[in-house]
C-alpha cells in the first residue's frame, strides 16, 4: 500500500472526529497520564512517555551540562506560558518544514501544554543540549535518507540524556532495548554498552527506522513501532480489522504508545516554537574538539586520569559506552576519546599510564591525524585487524571516519586518497 510522505494535505486540518473523537477529560499537569474518552464513550488513561517525567536536576548534573551550559540571564522573556486558540496550534504545526504529518488533536495539545508548562525548564535545557547532539542525529538520518524531523525522537525517548536507562532497561539517547541494539550492530557486554554511544546509536537508530518504514510505509506507525515494537503494531492492526491508520488502531495500542506519537508531534512543535511560549534556551558552548587513541590492552579511566591529570567525569562523558570505566583493549582494538589537546600527552605518557596498572608488556596503537605512531621495533600494530566498508550514497570521508572511530587522514593514508573525492560502491579500508 502506498502511503503519503508529504504533510501538506487536509489531514492536518480535519476536525477531531477524523481521529476517532479522542477527548481529553483530565489533563492534570501534575500527573504522568492523561484521561481520555474515545468515540464510543470509553474512558481510559494514556501514559506520557517516561522521559517527560525526568528530573531537571539529573540532567543538569551531567558533565556536559556543568561544563558547557549556563542559564541565559540576559533573556528578557517573561516566565509565563501564553495560551493560544486551537487554530493557532493547527496552523503552526502545518507550517513546520516536515515531510511527516503533524496533525492536531486534544492529546497533542495536552503534550504541548506539558512541554510549555511543567517541563519548560527541561525544554530550555534540551534546546541548549541540542547543539551537542542534533548534528549527529541529522547526519545519521541523512545517511539513510530519512526525514530530519525524526531527530526529535530522542527528546521523548531520553530527554537528550546519553546515559538514560528506562524502567524496562532501554538505554542511551535512542533508548534501545538490548536485543534490538544487538540486532543493529551495537555491542553490549559486561564492559561495553554501545547503546550509550551517541554516534553509533544514532546510526543504528536510523537503520532501524529505515527498516520500520519499509515494513509499515507510514511514519505514524513507524514512530509507534519504535516505541512498542513492530509485533504490537501488527497485533493492533489485526484487532482493528486490518486498519493501518494510526488513529484507528489507537485504542488497541499499549498505553504509553497512545501518548507517544502525540508527544513526538508536541516535541517538534516546542523545539520550533519555544519563543512563542517564552522559553529561553540555555546558553551552550561547543565542547573542545576531541580525537581518539586506539588501545590494544585494557586500560582504566583511573589510570588515564591519574597519570595524565584528567577529570574522571570528563572521561566518562566522552566515552559513555564503557560501563565499568575500563577500555577493553584486550578483547579488541578499542578507541579512547580524549580532548584533542590531551592526545599528545597520552602518547608521551602511555608507558606511565600502563605502569600504573603494573604491566608494561604491550603498548597502545595510536591513530591521530597529524602523524602515525609505531611501536619500538618499527612494526605497525593491528595490521591483521584490517576493516573495510562500502561507501554509501551521500557518504563523505568525514562521516565514514566518525562511524568507524578513525580519522579522515588515516582513511586517506590507508587507501592512497588525495583530497575528499569518493564514489558510492567503492570499498575503503578504515583500519
Amino acid at each position: 500500500m502506498v502511503r503519503r510522505l508529504f504533510p501538506f494535505c487536509l489531514l492536518a486540518f480535519l476536525p477531531l472526529a477524523a481521529y476517532g473523537q479522542i477527548e481529553v477529560v483530565d489533563d492534570n499537569d501534575e500527573d504522568d497520564e492523561i484521561d481520555v474518552v474515545d468515540a464510543q464513550g470509553n474512558r481510559e488513561e494514556i501514559d506520557f512517555p517516561e522521559a517527560m517525567s525526568y528530573n531537571l536536576d539529573s540532567l543538569m548534573g551531567q558533565y556536559m551540562s556543568k561544563t558547557y551550559m549556563t542559564y541565559d540571564n540576559d533573556c528578557q522573556m517573561r516566565d509565563e506560558n501564553p495560551m493560544y486558540p486551537k487554530e493557532v496550534y493547527i496552523e503552526r504545526l502545518h507550517r513546520l518544514p516536515t515531510v511527516m504529518e503533524m496533525p492536531y488533536n486534544e492529546v497533542v495539545q495536552t503534550c504541548i501544554d506539558r512541554y510549555t508548562g511543567r517541563l519548560r525548564r527541561q525544554v530550555s535545557w534540551m534546546l541548549g543540549a541540542s547543539n551537542f547532539y542534533m548534528p549527529i542525529f541529522e547526519e545519521a538520518l541523512d545517511a539513510y535518507q530519512l526525514p530530519l524531523e525524526l531527530k526529535y525522537l530522542p527528546i521523548i525517548e531520553s530527554a537528550l540524556n546519553p546515559v538514560a536507562v528506562s524502567r524496562a532497561g532501554a538505554a542511551g539517547l535512542w533508548q534501545f532495548m538490548l536485543p534490538t541494539g544487538k540486532a543493529y550492530g551495537l555491542d553490549v557486554n559486561s564492559l561495553v554498552d554501545e547503546r550509550r554511544d551517541p554516534l553509533k546509536a544514532s546510526y543504528a537508530a536510523a537503520h532501524y527506522l529505515s527498516d520500520l518504514y519499509k515494513l509499515f510505509g507510514d511514519w505514524n506507525l513507524v514512530i509507534a513501532a519504535y516505541n512498542c515494537g513492530p509485533e504490537n503494531i501488527n497485533k493492533a492492526i489485526r484487532r482493528a480489522g486490518g486498519e493501518t491508520d494510526y488513529w484507528k488502531i489507537y485504542p488497541y495500542l499499549p498505553r504509553e504508545t497512545r501518548g507517544y506519537v502525540p508527544a513526538f508531534i508536541a516535541a517538534n512543535y516546542v523545539m520550533n516554537y519555544y519563543c512563542e511560549h517564552n522559553i529561553c534556551p540555555m546558553r551552550s558552548e561547543l565542547p573542545v574538539k576531541t580525537d581518539t587513541v586506539m588501545v590494544d590492552r585494557n586500560v582504566s579511566f583511573e589510570q588515564v586520569a591519574t597519570v595524565c591529570g584528567l577529570d574522571m567525569q570528563m572521561l566518562r562523558s566522552l566515552n559513555p559506552s564503557y560501563r565499568r570505566d575500563v577500555v577493553p583493549g584486550n578483547t579488541a582494538l578499542s578507541p579512547l576519546r580524549l580532548p584533542v589537546t590531551e592526545v599528545a600527552r597520552f602518547i608521551d605518557m602511555q608507558d606511565s599510564v600502563y605502569a600504573a596498572n603494573g604491566n608494561l608488556q604491550k603498548r597502545a596503537v595510536v591513530e591521530i591525524p597529524q602523524e602515525e605512531v609505531t611501536v619500538k621495533k618499527g612494526k605497525k600494530r593491528g595490521r591483521d585487524r584490517a576493516k573495510w566498508v562500502t561507501v554509501r550514497r551521500g557518504d563523505t570521508l568525514s562521516n565514514i571516519a566518525r562511524r568507524n572511530g578513525t580519522s579522515v587522514n588515516n582513511i586517506r593514508r590507508l587507501n592512497g586518497i588525495r583530497g575528499n573525492s569518493i564514489r558510492a560502491g567503492k570499498k575503503l579500508r578504515v583500519r
